[in-house]
This record gives structure tokens, sequence and C-alpha cells, in this order.
């Protein structure tokens, strides 16, 4: 009987430590919060995927350079609730997008929102994390 509650025990230890690392996957520490800039850019990939859709896009430098940017947003359900299908988004379509940046410099942002050719605008977060001075800059959720 010992040696059943040991390893119960020990078990109970293993995914107590495996689960730190997931709690962790959900901060913000890495984005600045501070700095939303707008892209216009053409979409390479959209993928639909949990935890996080990602939208990959390039876009053109103050140099003119093309960069490829990674943009994520919230989870499937989460962005169906927000009028994003899987189909929102392909290859080769041309979009205006505001991310939230990383503050290491790199072309990695947390969309705010995204603006379609068409002119509708999709949010990317439930709740920014930093509200816009104009209101009308944000879509309605």
């Amino acid at each position: 009987m010992r040696g059943r509650s040991l390893i119960v025990f020990a078990l109970a230890i293993g995914v107590s430590i495996l689960a730190l690392p997931l709690a962790a996957h959900h901060g913000n520490a890495a984005y600045d919060s501070t700095r939303q800039i707008d892209l216009k850019g053409t979409v390479t990939q959209f993928l639909w995927a949990n935890p996080h859709c990602v939208v990959a896009f390039d876009a053109t430098d103050n140099a003119g350079q093309a960069v490829h940017w990674m943009a994520e947003t919230e989870n499937p359900t989460t962005m169906t609730n927000m009028g994003w299908t899987k189909g929102s988004l392909k290859p080769g379509d041309q979009i205006t997008i505001r991310v939230i940046t990383v503050k290491n410099g790199k072309p990695i942002g947390r969309i705010v929102w995204v603006e379609l050719a068409n002119g509708q605008k999709l949010p990317g977060r439930l709740l920014p994390l930093v509200d816009s001075s104009k209101p009308e800059d944000n879509p309605k959720q």
C-alpha cells in the first residue's frame, strides 16, 4: 500500500511541475503594451489552431524591404464568437493589421484588429491590451 501511495504522490508532483510552464504561456510580458503599429501586408498563411490562431504576412518596412511578420490572436472558439471563420484569411489577401509589438523589436505581434480589403474590420483580441484614444479604431465586440 505504501508503494502505491508513493507512486501517486510522485505522479502528482510530476504533473504539477509540468503544469507550471502552461500558466506562464498566457503572460503578456513579451509584448510592449504601449506600442501599437498599423501595417499593410499580404497574408502568407493563416493558422486556425489552438492555443492561438496565427496570421503570417509580409509587409514593407520604412527602408522598402520586405519583412515577414507573425501575429497571434485568440483561440478558434473565441475567434468564431468575434466573427472570424477558418476562411477569413487566405494566402494572397491584402490586409491592414494593427499589432501590439514585442519588446525585442522582432516582427512578432499580438493582433488588435485586422481590416480586410473589403473594409470589414475583425477584432483580434477579446479585450485589447491597450485601449485606443479613438474608440472607432477598435472594432465592436
